[in-house]
Formats: C-alpha cells, sequence, structure tokens
C-alpha cells in the first residue's frame, strides 16, 4: 500500500495545479514550501527546510513583463499596508487558474521571506496572533467580532478578519455576507474584513484560507480572526491553522453538553458564553458552571494552558475586556514555553499534507483509465452487486497498471 501511495504522489502531483514547482537539481526534488522539511513516505525525494531561492528566481525567470509588473505592485502595495493590495492578493491565490496559482505561490514565496525576516527580529516569536472562532449558528459570532475588533483597532491593533460563509449551490458565493452584519468594523481602516465561501470545502474552511492568513499578516495585520460555520469534527481544520482556537455557545441552546459535541469542545482553548444579558444572565451562570466542569474531565492539549470558560455580551461590552485578556494569557504562556511556535511548524506539515491529498484525489478521478471505468463500477456498487471495498481496489489496479 504504501507503494501505491508514492506511485499516486509520483504520477498525480504536477505543481501547475497547486501553484508549486518542484526542480531537479543533482538528483533532488527541491520544493518552495516554506518552513519545514518534509520526506515523502518510501522515497528518496526531500524537500528542503529552507525556501529555494533557486525555484522561486525560476519562477520569477519565466515571469513576462506584465506579470513581473504585477507581482511587483501587488508586494510592493502589500507590505506598505495597502487595503486594495491584499484584496487583490486575496484574489489571486483563490483563482483556479492554473498560470495564476502560480503567480500567487511566487507572491506569498515574497511575503513569506519578508515575514520570516520580521520574526527573526521579533527574537524568532511570530509577530501576528491568529484566532480561530467557531460556534453553532445564532451563538452571535458576527456580533462578538465587531465588538471585540473595534476594541482592539482602538487599542492601536490592526485586525483581519477572514469570514468563511456558506456557498451558494447556484452561484457558488457567499450566502450569509459578513461583511455587511459587520459594518462598523468595515468602516475602521485598522481593520480588513474578507468573506470567503466556503465553495464546499470540508469544515467550512477555504483551501486558500491558510494563504489569506499569511498575506494578512505580511500586510501588517498582527491579530487575524478566522470565522467559520457549523460546529462539529470538521472544525478541525481551522485549529489546524490557528494559535487559538475558541469555540462561542449561545446561552439558551436546550442540552448544551449534547447539542456541541465533544470533539469540537477537545479542541478548544477558550469558551465563550455569548449574550450573557438581561434574562439570559442566569442560564448563562450556569452554562459556564456546566463547561467549566466538563472541561475539567478533558484531556489537556498543551502543557502551558488549561481551557477557561468565561461569559460575554457584544451588546452591553460586558465581559469582553475579560476575554481578550485570556486570549492575551494563553498567548503569553504559549510563547513562552515554545509551544506556540512547535503548532505553527506542525501545523504547516499538517496543512502540506492536506493539499497533497487534495490534488492526489483529483488526478486520480481524472486519470483516463479511472474515468473511463467509474461510471460502470459506481453503478454497481449502487445496485448492491459489488462492494464499495472491492470496487476501490479496482479503480486502484486500474490506475497501477496503466502507470
Amino acid at each position: 500500500m504504501r507503494r501505491l501511495g508514492v506511485r499516486l504522489l509520483r504520477h498525480f502531483y504536477r505543481p501547475p495545479l497547486t501553484g508549486v514547482r518542484l526542480l531537479h537539481q543533482g538528483g533532488i526534488l527541491t520544493g518552495s514550501l516554506p518552513g519545514h522539511s518534509s520526506t515523502i513516505p518510501g522515497s528518496s525525494c526531500h524537500i528542503h527546510r529552507s525556501v529555494s531561492s533557486t525555484a522561486v528566481s525560476q519562477h520569477i525567470q519565466d515571469l513576462s513583463g506584465p506579470e513581473q509588473r504585477l507581482l511587483d505592485k501587488l508586494y510592493d502595495g502589500l507590505i506598505s499596508g495597502q487595503r486594495a493590495s491584499l484584496a487583490e492578493s486575496i484574489t489571486l491565490v483563490e483563482t483556479q487558474h492554473p498560470r495564476k496559482k502560480e503567480l500567487a505561490q511566487v507572491l506569498l514565496q515574497k511575503v513569506l521571506v519578508f515575514r520570516r525576516e520580521q520574526e527573526r527580529r521579533n527574537g524568532g516569536k511570530p509577530v501576528a496572533f491568529r484566532v480561530g472562532l467557531s460556534g453553532p449558528p445564532g451563538a452571535g459570532k458576527s456580533s462578538f467580532i465587531e465588538v471585540v475588533g473595534k476594541m482592539l483597532t482602538g487599542q492601536g491593533h490592526k485586525v483581519a478578519v477572514l469570514a468563511v460563509d456558506p456557498s451558494s449551490c447556484t452561484s457558488g458565493g457567499s450566502l450569509l455576507g459578513d461583511k455587511t452584519r459587520m459594518t462598523e468594523l468595515s468602516r475602521d481602516m485598522n481593520a480588513f474584513i474578507r468573506p470567503s465561501p466556503a465553495s464546499g470545502t470540508l469544515g467550512g474552511v477555504t483551501r486558500t484560507t491558510n494563504e489569506a492568513i499569511v498575506l494578512c499578516e505580511g500586510a501588517g495585520y498582527d491579530i487575524v480572526l478566522v470565522e467559520t460555520v457549523g460546529v462539529g469534527q470538521s472544525e478541525f481544520a481551522v485549529a489546524d491553522m490557528v494559535d487559538m482556537f475558541v469555540l462561542l455557545i449561545p446561552p439558551a441552546g436546550g442540552d448544551e453538553l449534547q447539542g456541541i459535541k465533544r470533539g469540537i469542545i477537545e479542541r478548544a482553548d477558550l469558551v465563550v458564553v455569548t449574550k450573557s444579558d438581561g434574562d439570559l444572565v442566569v442560564p448563562a451562570r450556569r452554562i459556564q458552571t456546566e463547561y467549566t466542569s466538563a472541561l475539567k474531565l478533558l484531556r489537556r492539549q498543551t502543557r502551558s494552558w488549561n481551557p477557561k470558560v468565561v461569559r460575554a455580551s457584544a451588546h452591553t461590552f460586558e465581559g469582553i475586556p475579560e476575554v481578550w485578556a485570556k486570549m492575551e494569557a494563553y498567548r503569553a504562556a504559549m510563547l513562552s514555553s515554545g509551544e506556540l511556535q512547535g503548532r505553527r511548524r506542525a501545523q504547516q506539515k499538517v496543512w502540506m499534507w492536506s493539499l497533497i491529498q487534495e490534488n492526489v484525489l483529483w488526478h486520480f478521478q481524472n486519470h483516463p483509465a479511472v474515468r473511463g471505468t467509474l461510471p460502470r463500477l459506481e453503478q454497481k456498487v449502487t445496485r448492491g452487486e459489488i462492494s464499495p471495498g472491492l470496487a476501490a481496489d479496482l479503480l486502484l489496479k486500474a490506475f497501477s497498471e496503466t502507470s
């Protein structure tokens, strides 16, 4: 099975589909994936830990004059903090056009070099704080983010909000339009809000959310908030790209400990009971007590931090400063122990493999031998003539034999 997996990667993985180009240098594949070293299991192909300047320069040599001018314009505007350049850069990384994907990777590499230099000057510590926020519909996520965002910009921070919406099955666009529900924050010159359609991605996290975070940090935003839809096991996707994961829950949701399943609670670094005002103060206190007791039974994710449960109200502003104080305490504890830096390194590896898996699956489905056999086998599976396991084995065999 391992040999088959390696064969899949070797045959299917074509850089233009992910925007990453691998160049042969002395028998070694040199890639442009930053921040870590990794080895494809069972092969001798190593991806260098450092960013390959050769790979980037090869990309740049292939650029036409207009493409080079476009990238220079975007990069210069981005690092100078221009919101228009940031928006255009995120649009570039979200594109499905193969050539534009390559341009996006060149831009990302330049931003990564710039950001790494900033971190070096900061003693090796991240200069930005990434926070993921999730919760059931009606938890007041947008109201909470707007109030917190306004408070932070008032303190001199630059705040970027990446709001991932459900997608329309018809147009593919965002349905909720979080930007229209954060009217005050969207007018703040120290804030940047980018709604993105989930486009059917598992967990409501777009494929390019991680790259958008990098661009926001390159543009000088020191706090990046990633809001996602829904609650469930698939929300682990956002937990694997942020420094801190915050779960927002409403105070009147019925059987709360069953309504939000254990999986997502285990990943929460902070639980916030929202709408804790008026008649909802009493149920909010009760839920705070229940969750505090429940979290004590779960295994700790880190040595430096015990998950906390707090109450807050976006309407009265009560508890909002306390919520931010808990977030700052978490960041300080994780930085001092070095766990935050370690988490980011692990996340880079997780994200790389998730992109590889996505592209391997896409190529497998579009392989000529598989594409010709797939409809017939699907029909047999749906009619119960063969098992799904046998159909999968036959498809993999058809691929391996033609490769």
